[in-house]
């Protein structure tokens, strides 16, 4: 018997087959090039590519699992936080097969995966729950900078949060500002290996901050500022690596202060990190020698877990549906503006 996941949240199509913790499958379909012509996801497109790339997606990911589809024990989908439109293909299509195979159903909140993203490891990828320690997790993203006190596995307490822009939303709009593609991140951490992180000074917003938010508007307005005030500066091609390293480094110093500062106030002794921005070698560099200054573990998750997945939501759903039995009714609307700290009240 096995577990059959969808995440649709923004725009990778994903399904994911999972037997006891064991990720057998887990395909992707990325939709960046498609997104990349307008420099940011549009919700119409896609939720057009969802609807057309769900089905091919599941069937790969059910053939690559050897499975058949009734032989899975349960459904799971993401039904929050995301974009309304494509939420919607996800968990309606899971409630469909739920509904006509009489399995069990659970809608996962997206940011609840990702946090134990990190305790996914292989290969094989197997999802070991028994193995979570307490620790204070960062979950970064485009849209999303979280910082999570996780206690035991499925039980966690949410920090802090952005205020306003996500560290992923500084990396692509600084980035649009400079020119550079969608999504800019990792153009800029490629740019940035070969940049001087001291060029140029940039803000650390919140920094000094002795709470766990975020906010990283200021630091986008002050590089739109800085590229007024020296036209031409873009033209040399030095002067732009050195541009994203300082960019980079302004950013990934308060990330990385702040996940460290709590993990010693709350006298944990493991850091994790997970998201799309987590693959940032700079952040992985740096986490890793602020962890190992101040005596603490850390857990990365694989790059190919850093992006959204459906294997993070067949694992969590699993793991829940074992320990609680809880399932999501049949006819359970999505939550696209579905907060951590809401998800996790029953549990603080």
């Amino acid at each position: 018997m096995a577990f059959l996941a969808f995440e649709t949240s923004c725009d990778e199509t994903s399904a994911a087959v999972i037997h006891q913790g064991r990720v057998l499958s887990n395909v992707i379909s990325s939709q960046v090039a498609l997104h990349a012509e307008y420099g940011g996801v549009v919700p119409e497109l896609a939720a057009r590519e969802h609807l057309r790339n769900l089905l091919p997606v599941a069937r790969e990911a059910l053939r690559q699992a050897n499975t058949t589809a009734d032989q899975l024990e349960g459904l799971a989908a993401t039904q929050g936080p995301g974009l309304p439109s494509a939420l919607m293909v996800g968990l309606k299509a899971a409630q469909t097969m739920a509904f006509v195979l009489r399995r069990p159903f659970l809608g996962v909140h997206h940011h609840e995966a990702h946090l134990y993203s990190p305790w996914i490891t292989g290969p094989p990828l197997t999802a070991d729950f028994s193995a979570v320690q307490p620790n204070v997790s960062l979950v970064v993203s485009g849209g999303h900078t979280l910082l999570v006190h996780v206690r035991q596995a499925l039980q966690h307490r949410l920090l802090g949060s952005t205020i306003d822009d996500a560290a992923g939303e500084c990396f692509d709009k600084t980035g649009k500002l400079m020119g550079l593609p969608y999504p800019a991140g990792p153009a800029i951490d490629r740019l940035a290996e070969s940049g001087n992180p001291r060029a140029f000074d940039f803000p650390r917003p919140m920094l000094d901050d002795p709470g766990d938010d975020f906010s990283f508007s200021g630091l986008k307005t002050s590089v739109r500022y800085f590229l007024r005030d020296h036209p031409g500066l873009l033209d040399d091609p030095q002067h732009l690596r050195d541009l994203c390293a300082s960019i980079q480094d302004a950013i990934v110093e308060v990330l990385v202060a702040k996940t460290v500062r709590a993990a010693k106030r709350l006298r944990v002794g493991w850091v994790t990190a997970s998201g799309g921005v987590s693959c940032n070698r700079s952040l992985r560099r740096e986490l890793g020698v602020a962890c190992a200054a101040a005596g603490l573990n850390l857990r990365l998750a694989d790059p190919a877990l850093c992006a959204d997945n459906a294997a993070m939501i067949g694992v969590v759903a699993e793991r829940k549906l074992s320990m609680e039995g809880e399932c999501t009714t049949a006819d359970g609307d999505i939550r696209p503006n579905w907060s951590l700290a809401e998800s996790l009240e029953s549990k603080v």
